[in-house]
């Protein structure tokens, strides 16, 4: 299920009927605007955030800003897109950690919130991309299974774990903890604390005391993103007793609604500062009101995946492969299966149609097709190859493609057709031999238009 995606559907057929228009009536803004309302409400975003986006919209719009402009539907969509940024908070803002080291980071949250592993994720975070020295510690002395969970993910991320104790009093693990990355040269303390199924009195009264001893420079507040409404209300009644000062945004890439994203900044006036978009350590995001913005109006979010491609591809061999290519040299199935390797570290065909600008039906597409399982049931018959298969795939006889197949699980005719696509995409490389490496890039944009596949489709596997 994709991040926002029943909203963004909503969002986007409401607004196409508008945005072709030559010019706008004070009647069908208002059309529009009751569309965009019922889609903001069905997606779970607060009543007040929709009011407020909704007048502001209509404001705008009716006045001269769209009548005088050459092209009134776009430049509805646009006022759409910088008010809808405007709800989530206009730019990304980063955690201020410039303090006496160690700067502490508070996470907040209800129990199942996703607190724990948002800790290791951010620990991770700071250590891979600022460079920082992190320790984690568990003030949650009520469940002994969450101290030895943030130990396991704190030795998974590479950061200091402090040991704690049941018997321990909370405000003392602050201190000893505070202590310890003092001594330690730590940049960063980040204290995970306990968490109820609800808001409570005695709840709240503990994470005051813990807020007073650790004086974090940073107070996050932890939500699941698929609560909905729900977690508006928590976000709401934490800030009245904490000073927040930022929330993180957890599990969005199973809430294809996305009413919480607009509803936080909102209700509460604190920025989402990260989201967590899967299970894995790396899957925390900078929240970008922007690209979110862009990604809800179904206008992809290219920036996000260039940076996940500089992140996530190794450049090595990319430049190896590149090379390979341009000397003209034969695309075997090792490479292949290493391109194969490469768009699942990028998290799979479905996460990256997300990011790009009017694929949302060729998602669909991807989804439909299974594209990541038929690149993992790809990737399992070249395994069970020899090596000297790989690099030579006309050796594969009938006896050959027999012991392939029993040993990956998977049929003739799936050997077969991974074996046509393989040769589909030899001839393809060949084109690049040289100078058709750039005609190709420039061949590019034309091979994406039309059905929007790449050659020869997906396999159907």
């Amino acid at each position: 299920m994709a991040m926002f995606e029943s909203l963004s559907d909503r969002l986007s057929q409401s607004l196409k009927k508008i945005s072709g228009k030559a010019s706008l009536s004070e009647k069908n803004i208002q059309e529009t605007l009751r569309e965009v309302r019922m889609a903001l409400l069905e997606a779970d975003v607060a009543l007040p955030a929709v009011k407020s986006f909704i007048e502001q919209v209509k404001n705008r719009s009716i006045g001269h800003e769209v009548s005088r402009s050459l092209n009134p539907g776009q430049q509805f969509l646009k006022i759409v897109q910088a008010e809808l940024e405007k709800v989530m908070g206009e730019k990304n803002e980063s955690l201020s950690l410039a303090s006496q080291p160690p700067a502490v980071v508070l996470m907040a949250g209800l129990q199942g919130a996703g607190k724990t592993t948002s800790a290791a994720k951010l620990s991770r975070y700071l250590i891979d991309r600022e460079k920082k020295k992190v320790m984690v510690v568990s003030a949650d002395v009520y469940r002994p299974a969450a101290i030895e969970q943030l130990k396991t993910l704190a030795t998974e991320v590479n950061a200091e774990f402090f040991q704690s104790d049941t018997s321990q009093k909370p405000v003392d693990i602050v201190n000893t903890a505070m202590a310890a990355a003092k001594k330690q040269f730590i940049d960063v303390l980040i204290i995970d604390t306990a968490g109820r199924l609800h808001v409570d009195n005695e709840m709240m009264t503990e994470i005051k005391q813990v807020h007073a001893a650790a004086n974090p420079v940073e107070t996050l507040f932890v939500i699941d993103a698929m609560i909905g409404q729900d977690a508006v209300n928590t976000a709401q009644a934490f800030n009245e007793s904490l000073p927040l000062t930022g929330v993180i945004l957890t599990k969005v890439d199973g809430d294809a609604r996305g009413g919480a994203a607009l509803s936080v900044r909102h209700v509460t006036g604190k920025p989402i500062k990260f989201m967590g978009v899967g299970e894995k350590t790396d899957a925390l995001e900078p929240f970008y009101p922007e690209r979110i913005a862009s990604r809800i109006l179904g206008m992809g979010d290219v920036l996000s995946l260039i940076e996940d491609v500089e992140r996530k591809v190794d450049k090595k061999k990319a430049e190896k492969f590149a090379q390979k290519i341009v000397k003209g040299k034969r695309f075997d199935l090792e490479d292949l299966r290493e391109q194969l390797k490469q768009m699942k570290n990028m998290g799979g065909m479905a996460s990256m149609m997300d990011k790009l600008p009017g694929m949302g039906n060729m998602k669909e597409l991807a989804q439909q097709n299974q594209a990541t399982s038929q690149f993992d049931k790809m990737e399992c018959i070249i395994d069970s190859m020899t090596p000297k298969e790989r690099k030579n795939p006309d050796l594969l006889n009938g006896s050959r493609k027999r012991r392939i197949t029993n040993g990956s699980g998977t049929s003739i005719q799936d050997l077969n057709r991974l074996l046509k696509q393989h040769k589909q995409m030899g001839k393809m490389m060949k084109k690049m031999k040289g100078k058709g490496m750039q005609n190709m890039m420039r061949g590019m944009g034309g091979m994406m238009s039309g059905d929007g596949l790449p050659p020869g489709g997906f396999p159907k596997f």
